[in-house]
C-alpha cells in the first residue's frame, strides 16, 4: 500500500508542477518588471543569468532536471538566496506553528464534540456548537487583532508579534488564532460522528448491558467515530503547517505562507515552484500517514483493499 502511494504520488507531483509553471509563464508581467524600465543591456544580462531568453519548453527541461537533482533554482527577487534557502528558513517556522494549532485544535475540537454528543440536545450541546459556529464564522483577521488587543496590548501578557526564535510567547497568540476555525470544525465533526455510532446496535447492546456512558464512549464508540476525523486530518494539517498568509503576516512570521505569497506577487517563478513542490509533498506524506491510520482504526478496510 505505502509503495503503491509512492509510486503514484510521483506522478501527480509532476502534473502539479508542471501546470504551475506554465500558469506561471503565461501570466501577464515578469520577475523583473519594474516602474523605471532596465535598459536593454541589463536585461539581456538578467535574462541570461536566468535563462529566461531560452525557449519555454527549454526553460521546463532545464527546471525538471534541477529539481531531481534537489536544486529548486535561484529566487529571482531574494536575490542573495537559493529557493532551498528560503524553504529550509520558513519551512521549520511553519511546521513548529501548525504543529501546535493542530494539537491544540484535535485536544479541544475533540472536548467539545464529545460533551456536545454525550449531552445531545441539552445545554452542554447547546453551547459547545454556538461556540464551534462562532469559531468558524469569524476570520482569522478579526480574530487576530482581538487577541492582541486583549492579550498582548491590554493586559501586555503576551508580545505584539515577532517570531524571536520560536520562544513560546510568541508562539501562542497565533497558534490560538490559526486552531480556532479548526477547533469548531473538529468539535462539528466529531458531534455528528459520535453522535451515528451511538445509534449503532453493538452501541445500543453496551448501554442495555449497564455500562457508564463513560464506558460506552471511550471503549466502544469513540474509535469507529474517528474515521471522519481522521480523513478530514490529512488536508488540515497540510494547511497548518504550510503556514497561514494571514497569520503570518498579522503577527510578522517568516513562514512558508508568505514566500509563497510575496513569490506569487512578484513573479518570483521558482520560489512559487518550490513552494508547490513542498507543499505536494506534504499532502502525499499526511494522505500516506491517514491511509494508515485508517487501517489501524479499521483494520477491515485492508482487508477490503486487498480484493
Amino acid at each position: 500500500m505505502v509503495v503503491k502511494r509512492l509510486l503514484w504520488a510521483m506522478p501527480v507531483l509532476w502534473l502539479i508542477l508542471t501546470i504551475t509553471f506554465f500558469l506561471l509563464r503565461v501570466a501577464p508581467g515578469g520577475p523583473f518588471d519594474q516602474e523605471r524600465e532596465l535598459t536593454p543591456e541589463m536585461m539581456q544580462l538578467i535574462n541570461d543569468k536566468y535563462q529566461l531568453d531560452q525557449p519555454l519548453i527549454h526553460q521546463y527541461g532545464s527546471y525538471l532536471s534541477a529539481t531531481l537533482h534537489g536544486d529548486l533554482g535561484p529566487s529571482f527577487q531574494y536575490i542573495d538566496y537559493s529557493v532551498n534557502e528560503l524553504v529550509a528558513l520558513g519551512l521549520p517556522v511553519s511546521l513548529k506553528l501548525g504543529f501546535w494549532a493542530l494539537l491544540l485544535a484535535l485536544v479541544l475540537g475533540l472536548l467539545l464534540g464529545m460533551i456536545a454528543a454525550t449531552y445531545a440536545n441539552k445545554w452542554p450541546d447547546l453551547v459547545a456548537m454556538i461556540t464551534a459556529v462562532i469559531g468558524i464564522s469569524t476570520p482569522n483577521f478579526v480574530i487576530a487583532p482581538l487577541l492582541v488587543l486583549w492579550l498582548a496590548v491590554h493586559w501586555q501578557w503576551l508580545p505584539v508579534g515577532g517570531w524571536s526564535g520560536g520562544h513560546w510567547t510568541y508562539v501562542v497568540l497565533p497558534v490560538i488564532t490559526l486552531s480556532l476555525p479548526y477547533i469548531a470544525s473538529i468539535a462539528r465533526l466529531v458531534r455528528g460522528s459520535l453522535l451515528e455510532v451511538y445509534s449503532q446496535p453493538f452501541v445500543r447492546t453496551a448501554k442495555a448491558k449497564g455500562l457508564s456512558d463513560s464506558s460506552v464512549l471511550f471503549k466502544h464508540a469513540l474509535r469507529p467515530a474517528m474515521l471522519p476525523l481522521v480523513s478530514y486530518l490529512g488536508p488540515t494539517a497540510v494547511g497548518l503547517m504550510t503556514g497561514s498568509v494571514v497569520i503570518e503576516q498579522i503577527f510578522g512570521i517568516p513562514g512558508m505562507g508568505r514566500y509563497f505569497v510575496q513569490g506569487a506577487l512578484n513573479r518570483d517563478y521558482t520560489l512559487v515552484l518550490g513552494v508547490v513542490l513542498v507543499v505536494g509533498l506534504l499532502m502525499v506524506l499526511f494522505n500516506l500517514l491517514v491511509d494508515v491510520l485508517y487501517r489501524w482504526i479499521d483494520p477491515r478496510m485492508g482487508v477490503e483493499g486487498s480484493h
